[in-house]
């Protein structure tokens, strides 16, 4: 709840301010203002003079097509609920959430910043060229041109400090003097006569550099089709103002500014009245209006100025006026509005960034507002930018970083809306439909042409630049609350998959562990846990718990509080893992409920895997102080957060510990009886079973073969006995169980942390029998089977025949038993565990022989599991022999496969 108090304050305080903008004053005049500026009166000529009449038709086509796009896809977002202030930041974060909407609202801040200076430079360059009137002189030169630009900058600054409703009524009056301007341009081409117009000097000196000068005048010629012919194809020259050679795409660059203002107007979203009516359709008007005006401009420049007056002279318009300073006061007033509109939209961008917290506290300066909401901080530091930027000193320098800005901008800007179409998420339903997922493709696709074609070094490194900021606000930023669509588009395609997934198409050839883990406590359990992720190979791994209780007799669920501590601990362990939880009325019934429920469609537990029942002591492996300083932190500390913003652990007090409160915790919470119960229905249901012991020394299991082999001369082994230890009367090794217990080491040794372990086989052999035969036999079944293992012969001949004798001794005393007791021993014996006739000196001997076989002790031991006996009488007796055969092994796995896992097919 923390977390959200401050976006909740600034939602209150938000909301308490008025906000006054209709469309027209709030969308289409800061949209219209933008848009026209320096291309409109500066530039028009130059694209035509450069690239002819035609190519520029084809580049405003293609403009217009890529902002028309992103427009349907503006239109969309804001259409589909509230917006707040920060435009198309607040439409891309609340979209792609924190990571797109950080790195991609700090590149449109970047691009505001840049778009400013690029207008206030434009202004500099028109009064410099006025100034080339006798009436009116003024000092040029670099350092003097970065005065005046610092001078409108100052201006720009105080318009956006007083606010924004000061700027909208600014920019309406402006936008009054532009459109008389505009029609006096237009009444002009029909109402000057013919002239011969000056040339700028620095227009007139020859581009060899040699220091003579090239043609002083050019022709207004009026319409004429000669003139028409001459500018309908393209004729690239050099740029007088910073001799660069002029491409398609340079031009291209400097003409897309006047297509860029189209978020002008989402950048005023939280000075709006409405935002989500007011957006599309002052967007959607003005776009059409530049794109009338800019083509009759173009056709009309083509039939009435020859192609070197187009090329020369960037300021002709005022020359061929019937006013020549109508023109002049336009474009100062134009540009300026534009350098404000990007100035007071940066400054709402940074604003919203700051506010939202995702750079930390290095933007929180900029959250500091007035008494009536101007965030005049964030004003102050966009202009200390733009004004770094006026260092650039030539507005077609900085044009192609501008474009490029943009341009990435309004690709993100498609995507979020494609990102909200694919998921098909049911709240995204947008009053304006006139979009797919068709028209963002194609606007994502024209975006990056257009980058990668205006300068593919620049656009590389945008995208870069961008990639590194999505980064470190992922890593850095904390959890938001606005929602992530990647969950939502990932959960649209796992839907699509699993309903793929066909059960009925499952081949042995592809079959992989599919594990549930049940834990009682985690506290005791990090060892297994982890163990257990390196061995699932690219499963399904559920860690799954019950909690022992009636929901009928509780008010709430008490398993819903409990899952955040659970998927923190699978985040601090680093595991691949889902946590399912449950509650009954005891844990044998719970884990039935688990079985049968885990898992979706053709992704269900194939095996279950349990900790084994002893009476060891548990340690806390969370909290241990034995432990490496990486792993011993207090999790269940409540100051302690994992990854900075998850809840911490809470967890209960394991077995013979005491909890904070100095309470001993409750014992075991099933009986002997009940776990071997467990076993049995889980092979009952086809499940496979692994008892787990020993792996409380585990601490970290991955970090066991990283320990070891960073030792020169060590070696990591994986003991496996394929073997029947409690039936010495059955030598095979072939059987599904051992099988599978040869898959499983097969599958840990695969996993990176075991890929340098070595399996080593052991083969109990009797006397009188080949031994070598038997080896060779095993040899050709693991090289069938692919599997790399060492193979070792044990005699077990002293085991075995203690075995044989405790057989005699049961015969001796069969007779004296009644009947029944005779018929229910024989119905026991009739299953594979005959847990009746082991001895416990049996079963000492094994257990001392699989001890001696240990040189050096290996990592972890499988061993095969035997069946639980079908008399549940001997469930305490079964698991009594588990017990002995286990006892000192340290990390052992008993292991009882039902499937079939492993075939020699190719």
């Amino acid at each position: 709840m923390t977390e959200r108090t401050p976006l909740l304050n600034y939602r209150l305080s938000a909301s308490g301010q008025s906000r006054k903008l209709s469309t027209f004053f709030g969308v289409v005049i800061p949209t219209l203002l933008s848009m026209f500026s320096v291309v409109v009166f500066l530039r028009i000529g130059f694209v035509v003079g450069q690239c002819g009449l035609y190519q520029t038709f084809g580049m405003f086509l293609v403009a217009y097509v890529i902002i028309s796009l992103t427009v349907l896809s503006i239109c969309a977002i804001s259409t589909n609920g509230a917006l707040d202030a920060g435009g198309a930041y607040y439409m891309i974060s609340r979209a792609l959430g924190p990571e797109f909407g950080g790195s991609i609202g700090l590149m449109f801040f970047l691009a505001n910043i840049c778009g400013s200076a690029l207008y206030v430079l434009g202004l500099v360059e028109a009064v410099l060229a006025t100034s080339s009137s006798p009436n009116l002189v003024l000092n040029s030169g670099y350092w003097w041109a970065l005065l005046y630009g610092t001078g409108i900058a100052l201006l720009c600054l105080v318009v956006c400090l007083v606010g924004a409703n000061i700027y909208a009524k600014a920019t309406f009056l402006i936008f009054i003097v532009v459109m008389v301007v505009l029609l006096t341009i237009f009444i002009s081409f029909f109402a000057v006569t013919p002239r011969v117009v000056q040339l700028p000097a620095e227009a007139t000196l020859n581009p060899s550099g040699n220091g003579t000068l090239g043609p002083i005048t050019a022709n207004f010629t009026g319409f004429k089709l000669d003139t028409l012919m001459g500018n309908l194809w393209a004729d690239y020259t050099r740029d007088y103002t910073t001799g660069t050679m002029m491409t398609f795409a340079t031009v291209f660059a400097v003409m897309f500014n006047g297509c860029t203002g189209i978020m002008a107007g989402s950048n005023m979203s939280g000075d709006l009245k409405n935002p989500s009516y007011s957006i599309p359709r002052g967007t959607i008007t003005a776009v059409i209006f530049t794109f009338i005006i800019y083509n009759l401009l173009c056709v009309l420049e083509a039939c009435s100025c020859d192609r070197l007056l187009l090329q020369k002279d960037y300021s002709f318009l005022r020359d061929i006026n019937i006013w020549g300073p109508f023109v002049t006061i336009g474009v100062y007033l134009s540009t300026l509005s534009a350098a404000m509109s990007n100035m007071i939209g940066a400054s709402r961008i940074l604003y919203a960034l700051a506010r939202d917290d995702l750079f930390g506290k290095v933007l929180s300066p900029a959250k500091k507002t007035s008494h009536s909401g101007n965030p005049w901080m964030s004003v102050l530091l966009s202009w200390f930018l733009v004004q770094l930027v006026l260092f650039s000193g030539k507005l077609n320098t900085i044009a192609s970083i501008v474009t490029i800005f943009f341009l990435l901008v309004y690709a993100a800007v498609d995507l979020a809306c494609l990102a909200l179409e694919w998921a098909s998420a049911p709240n995204f339903r947008p009053t304006f439909r006139y979009f797919t997922w068709h028209t963002c493709v194609l606007g994502i696709v024209g975006c990056a042409v257009m980058m990668f074609l205006i300068n593919p070094i620049y656009a590389s490194a945008s995208i870069a630049f961008m990639l590194l900021l999505l980064l470190l606000i992922h890593y850095l930023s904390p959890t938001s609350s606005w929602g992530y669509i990647s969950q939502a588009l990932i959960f649209h395609q796992v839907r699509k998959y699993l309903l793929m997934l066909d059960v009925r198409k499952d081949h042995v050839k592809f079959w992989r562990p599919q594990i549930l883990l049940m834990v009682a406590n985690p506290r005791s359990s990090v060892g297994l846990i982890t163990f257990i992720n390196d061995i699932k190979k690219s499963g399904l791994y559920v860690l799954g718990h019950i909690q022992l209780g009636d929901l009928s007799t509780l008010p709430s669920d008490p398993l819903q509080s409990q899952y955040d501590s659970w998927l923190s601990l699978v985040d601090h362990l680093n595991i691949k893992a889902f946590v399912n939880l449950t509650m009954a009325d005891s844990v044998r019934h719970g884990v039935q409920h688990l079985l049968f429920i885990s898992g979706l469609g053709g992704m269900r537990p194939n095996t279950l895997v349990l900790g084994f029942y002893d009476d060891c002591v548990p340690k806390d492996t969370l909290i241990d102080p034995t432990l490496s300083c990486s792993q011993s932190v207090d999790l269940s500390s409540p100051s302690h957060d994992i990854e900075g913003d998850s809840p911490p652990f809470h967890f209960a007090p394991l077995r013979g510990t005491s909890d904070k409160l100095g309470q001993s915790a409750d014992g075991k919470a099933l009986s002997p009886q009940e776990y071997v119960a467990i076993i049995a229905d889980a092979m009952k249901m086809c499940k496979n079973v692994v008892l787990a012991r020993g792996f409380n020394e585990f601490v970290r299991a991955e970090a066991l073969p990283a320990q070891l082999f960073s030792q020169a001369k060590s070696v990591v082994f994986i003991d496996v006995w394929p073997v029947n230890l409690l039936r010495p009367d059955s030598c095979s090794y072939v059987d599904t169980c051992s099988l599978f217990l040869l898959q499983l080491a097969c599958v840990l040794n695969m996993v990176r942390a075991w890929r340098k372990a070595t399996i080593r086989l052991f083969l109990c052999v009797e006397e009188g029998r080949s031994v070598q035969g038997a080896e060779q036999k095993l040899g050709h079944l693991l090289k069938e089977l692919r599997i790399k293992a060492q193979v070792y012969p044990v005699p077990w001949d002293q085991q075995a025949a203690l075995h044989w004798q405790r057989q005699g001794d049961f015969k001796s005393t069969e007779s004296a038993e009644s009947t029944k007791q005779e018929e229910e021993e024989e119905y026991a014996n009739s299953f594979p565990s005959n847990t009746s006739r082991l001895s416990d000196e049996y079963l000492t001997a094994v257990n001392q022989l699989v001890l001696d076989q240990a040189r050096p002790p290996p990592a972890v031991r499988f061993l095969y599991l035997p069946r639980p006996p079908a008399d549940t009488r001997r469930y305490a007796s079964y698991l009594h022999q588990l017990e002995l055969l286990t006892r000192d092994l340290g990390p052992t796995l008993l292991i009882h496969g039902v499937t079939p896992v492993i075939t020699t097919d190719l």
